[in-house]
């Protein structure tokens, strides 16, 4: 349990770097003030430009990354790999958690997607294929990142549980219920952070995506 609540800890620390949000401090924005308010990878985008967006991607998507990798070193070779690669979905929750609701920010930051996809990336990459496809697809056709970004989560939680069952994500019995478990949490986080967006979905307000960024 100790092992636990430590990837737990270590992902949330890392989770506190929201690269959007320090991007734009360096930019002489908050971007808490402008667009949607959010710190995440759509609002920098459409207010910064894509240069801003990728670097927010990849840098929220690379401390989940992190906080998997210091997990790793902390415990290979002292537990068992199905153990260790449970401690690794800890660790990327807790950078979740961290990015949603970090301590300097009053526990109001980002909703997490790109940090999702880091996890993915991290702990189980024959996920993204179909995560990605399915985001790509929506986004294109609706103009909705955040209908993609809630499909993406769904998906994610879906592909566990089938993985799980065929045994492709190198842990089993109780320890396979604990992953699924988490990747469920992971996914009722993402959807719930996204609950004003589902609002205006079902309004037809919600902001539309497009390539061109906002101009001054």
């Amino acid at each position: 349990m100790l092992e636990r609540l430590i990837s737990l800890v270590i992902g949330y620390a890392c989770g506190h770097f929201l690269t959007g949000f320090f991007y734009g401090k360096s930019q002489n924005v908050d971007l808490r003030q402008v667009g949607s308010g959010n710190v995440g990878t759509t609002n920098t985008y459409r207010n910064l430009g894509p240069k801003a967006g990728v670097l927010t991607l990849l840098g929220d998507a690379l401390k989940v990354a992190l906080s998997v990798w210091i997990v790793w070193l902390l415990y290979h070779g002292r537990l068992g790999a199905d153990h260790v690669k449970v401690l690794e979905y800890y660790a990327g929750l807790g950078t979740i958690l961290g990015h949603n609701f970090p301590i300097f920010m009053k526990f109001h930051g980002g909703k997490g997607i790109a940090c999702t996809g880091g996890l993915m990336l991290a702990v189980c990459p024959v996920c993204v294929p179909v995560c990605l496809t399915i985001f790509v697809v929506t986004v294109a056709v609706t103009k909705y990142v955040s209908l993609g970004s809630i499909l993406v989560c769904a998906s994610f939680f879906i592909q566990i549980l089938a993985f799980g069952q065929m045994g492709l994500l190198g842990v089993g019995g109780a320890l396979l219920t604990e992953v699924y478990v988490l990747a469920a949490v992971v996914m009722l986080l993402g959807i719930f952070r996204h609950h004003a967006n589902i609002g205006r979905l079902m309004s037809g307000t919600e902001s539309k995506f497009s390539l061109k960024p906002k101009k001054e």
